[in-house]
């Protein structure tokens, strides 16, 4: 990628992190969109940790390739795409002046990140004379603070860590941050008025460099990425901010909303849900990955009843949009190029269960006024699991449901938020042990 010759734009993006999935999501983004818009901008990347990939990045440039690869329409699809939109690396941890030098450039507009649920978070050990700060989001305030000193308009942020209001939430920490670094009133007002926190929804599967098989692309590439097709940027935020990044205009998966809730919850119900009524079933009959989940005629009927018939009546987006979601999430799970481990999405079963499998059968029950038979096989199939097989999770939580009784775990509003021992009779018609 040395020899690649590369188009040279103006830097208006900081982005926080270097891994893959910001490489596979939102550098592709920018790319198409420097592509099909006069958007023309590149990204600076700020490696936010002390050791990280930014050295063998840089050593070609900042230029890699990116493949996507899935199933479209039931056909496999293998799309290829060179990246060329990150103009150069930072490293706060060699060099604090030219990280806070990013506070100088005027054209700098959007601060995009990605680092882990983890990284959104308070650290009382940051000081403003740090350098740099140890915590993400006190990096993010020492910018700031450089930035409002010199006299200069805000940012844009537009955070794609998968926490719940990842960007009200790294707004509120920055103003902690002030408060105990005491820094002036004039700068706490100046970040509340000055810039723009959005809440994003990020959705695509990025399985990075391939190390387990071999690509021949001609040509050396040691920082080639690999994704899904499938991708969704949900952004909460007002629609001004096409106006200075028209993503509406690149024909992409991505949507401005003024609440993302429902998408959020369309994504919990709908993709992480099939994934967890499907797994403890699939984990007992010996399955292997989600692929062969979809392979197999039984587990397939049983999953594609929870989604259809029993998961889509209970939301409140319109059906066909719902339906096109559902029929996306399940060409993902038939990704041939993606090994998807039962295993792996088996961990913490009953909290996942909680959050993603319970609200739909609770649901359901009130609007149709019967139970939702399949999701309610999915429950006491998690029971089974936990009961009589090796599932990964709290000590406490397994040794509960191996010890007790059928009646005893349904009615643990610990492990539920409520009292489930209404299910009983139905739960216990599975029950063949």
């Amino acid at each position: 990628m040395k020899n690649y010759k590369k188009t040279i734009r103006p830097e208006r993006i900081i982005q926080f992190g270097e891994g893959g999935f910001l490489r596979g999501f939102v550098d592709w983004i920018v790319q198409i969109t420097n592509e099909k818009t006069d958007f023309n901008s590149s990204v600076v990347v700020v490696q936010p940790i002390e050791k990280g990939m930014c050295d063998k990045l840089s050593e070609q440039n900042c230029v890699y390739t990116h493949i996507m690869r899935g199933l479209k329409n039931g056909e496999a699809v293998v799309d290829k795409k060179i990246i060329d939109v990150i103009s150069r690396c930072v490293k706060p941890y060699d060099d604090y002046d030219s990280f806070l030098s990013l506070a100088k450039n005027e054209d700098f507009r959007f601060v995009v990140s990605n680092t882990t649920e983890s990284g959104i978070v308070y650290d009382e050990n940051d000081k403003l004379t740090d350098a740099p700060q140890k915590s993400f989001p006190g990096k993010v305030t020492a910018l700031l603070y450089r930035r409002f000193k010199l006299g200069l308009k805000g940012f844009i942020f537009l955070p794609c860590e998968l926490i719940d209001k990842n960007g009200d939430t790294l707004k509120r920490i920055i103003l902690k941050m002030a408060d105990n670094w005491n820094l002036e009133e004039e700068f706490k007002k100046w970040i509340s008025d000055e810039n723009i926190f959005c809440n994003t929804l990020v959705d695509r599967i990025v399985t990075g460099y391939p190390k387990d098989e071999k690509i021949n692309l001609g040509y050396v590439d040691e920082m080639v990425n690999t994704s899904e097709l499938f991708h969704l940027w949900v952004i909460e935020g007002p629609k001004s901010i096409l106006d200075e990044i028209p993503l509406d205009k690149t024909g992409l998966n991505i949507i401005v909303t003024d609440s993302l809730e429902m998408y959020r919850t369309r994504k919990v119900r709908i993709l992480n849900g099939a994934h967890t009524s499907m797994i403890p079933y699939a984990m007992l009959e010996g399955i292997e990955t989600v692929r062969d989940c979809m392979n197999d005629s039984e587990m397939s009927e049983f999953v594609n009843k929870c989604v259809f018939d029993e998961i889509v009546p209970t939301l409140d987006l319109p059906y066909e949009e719902l339906v096109e979601y559902a029929n996306d999430v399940f060409e993902r799970f038939n990704n041939p190029f993606i090994k998807h481990l039962c295993s792996s999405i088996s961990l913490n079963s009953v909290s996942k269960f909680k959050v993603r499998v319970l609200p739909s059968l609770l649901e359901y029950i009130e609007r149709k006024e019967k139970m939702p038979l399949n999701l309610i096989k999915s429950l006491a199939k998690l029971i089974e699991f936990y009961k009589y097989s090796t599932p990964t999770d709290d000590e406490k939580i397994v040794s509960f449901m191996k010890e007790k009784s059928l009646k005893e775990i349904l009615s643990n509003v610990e492990f539920w938020d409520t009292d489930l021992s209404f299910l009983y009779d139905e739960v216990v018609k599975y029950d063949n042990k």
